[in-house]
């Protein structure tokens, strides 16, 4: 997972965050990823954004051709090259 340091933070920000933490009981690294989720527009949880791509991807509408396919004759033709 990816590190963000932040440098200079101002005294009343990192007090607010911080006031905020114990409220939620989080720790400060915590909710600053709260804070920084809600201020990009990422409120819902990962689980919820996968499900939603899960059921996007599961109401696509494949064409008769594509279902024709034969998957294993296509493996067989690639290993044989």
């Amino acid at each position: 997972m990816p590190l963000l340091q932040v440098r200079e933070c101002p005294e009343d920000i990192y007090r607010k965050i911080t006031l905020l933490a114990r409220k939620q009981n989080r720790t400060i690294a915590q909710q600053v990823l709260v804070v920084l989720e809600k201020g990009l527009g990422q409120e819902q949880s990962n689980s919820e954004r996968r499900n939603q791509v899960l059921e996007r991807i599961g109401n696509r509408h494949i064409s008769n051709d594509t279902k024709l396919i034969d998957e294993v004759a296509l493996i067989r033709e690639d290993r044989d090259r």
